[in-house]
């Protein structure tokens, strides 16, 4: 089902700004996008993704549960609370609870995002990172990218209230493993380092902090006990992902100037074996 049109946010911080406005916003380019622009995804693949917009999964309910309840704010959360989920009155409370924006729930899932959210409180940084106190959740900003001149935007989970001193954004994170091993695998397979410098970015752009602003990514497991990791990325991470943005960047105004969304090319790519391969078979057989 293609997403329907809706008119662009103005430039600038908007506090209140739903989710789904947010996301609906196809004039302006995000952090995921950004990524999804660039191999081994292709913009074609960008562009089919925006225009048809993906129906939840469980990964992402309990991503979203987690959220909602660590950060306050989110869609409701509903328990349908039944054995199975395959019967007839149970596949209709689930219906019912997505058609009104809610994210259904077994009663041990909603334990466990509540076990989640209590392990976080328990975190001396990242529950200082996460105070509610001294901050707000889900904040949009709009900016213009200054060598093109296409819409940038980003979400932030979390934004701090400041008064003085540097400005440090947290962005939550579940995960099977919040192991330094683990999540260093999961910055190259998600593009973290290219979210990092783009929330940075956000936030300069839009003076809400300095050119010393951080963002700081807080990782949780999704099993007990729940530990947490609160992550920074080094300077090469840093500036591989923003040279990675900048060329998203780029590929996002051109296709959106000439209407083009290319795909993997229409000649054929020539290639080689990985180089682990080429290496082991030139041994065994050359």
């Amino acid at each position: 089902m293609t997403a329907p049109t809706v008119e662009a946010p103005t430039l600038g911080l908007h506090p209140d700004l739903s989710n789904s406005d947010y996301h609906a916003d196809k004039t302006s380019l995000s952090s995921s996008g950004a990524r999804k622009l660039l191999p081994p995804s292709t913009p074609a693949k960008f562009r089919h993704e925006q225009d048809n917009p993906q129906p939840a999964t469980k990964t992402f309910d309990y991503g979203n549960a987690a959220h909602k309840l660590v950060l306050g704010n989110g869609p409701h959360l509903v328990l349908v609370d039944h054995d199975r989920w395959d019967t007839k009155a149970a596949k209709a409370e689930v219906a019912e609870a997505r058609s009104e924006g809610g994210i259904p729930l077994k009663r041990y899932e909603l334990d466990m995002v509540k076990a989640m959210a209590a392990a976080i409180r328990q975190h001396p940084l990242a529950s200082a990172l996460l105070d509610p106190a001294w901050g707000q959740p889900e904040q949009s900003l709009f900016w213009t990218d200054g060598p093109t001149g296409i819409r940038r935007r980003a979400r932030f989970d979390w934004l701090p209230s400041m008064h003085s001193g540097r400005l440090i954004i947290p962005d939550y994170k579940t995960a099977a493993d919040a192991s330094n091993e683990a999540f260093q695998k999961a910055i190259q397979q998600h593009g973290y380092n290219q979210q990092a410098p783009w929330y940075e970015e956000a936030a300069i752009a839009l003076d809400l902090g300095g050119e010393d602003t951080e963002l700081l990514f807080v990782v949780q497991e999704k099993t007990a006990p729940y530990l947490v990791n609160v992550v920074g990325l080094d300077y090469f991470a840093r500036e591989i992902g923003r040279a990675k943005n900048r060329a998203a960047i780029e590929t996002f105004a051109e296709c959106t100037a000439t209407g083009i969304w290319p795909g993997y090319g229409d000649e054929p790519n020539y290639l080689s074996l990985p180089g682990w391969a080429e290496k082991q078979d030139k041994e065994t057989y050359l």
